[in-house]
């Protein structure tokens, strides 16, 4: 979790591009390509895993790509706290 609402119960995470598989900005390296691809399957499952434990405890999840505008961004994390 990179930002926590713990009083509204609200997870934020700012997923990185190449670690959480962005479809736009990740580039799968070509050396241990399979290695690469089990590596981020691992990490969607992970990631949601992680969103429905969260959600089982009754917290919010929001998740940003890094490259989202910032603006953005805070209209996602805004609207996910008045959800």
């Amino acid at each position: 979790m990179d930002i926590a609402f713990p009083k509204r119960q609200l997870a934020v995470f700012v997923d990185g591009c190449f670690w959480h598989g962005c479809p736009e900005h990740c580039v799968i390296p070509k050396s241990n390509r399979d290695w690469w691809l089990w590596k981020f399957d691992v990490n969607a499952r992970r990631d949601a895993d992680t969103d429905r434990r969260l959600v089982d405890l009754g917290w919010s999840v929001a998740r940003v790509w890094e490259h989202v505008d910032v603006q953005e961004a805070a209209d996602t994390v805004e609207a996910a706290l008045q959800g």
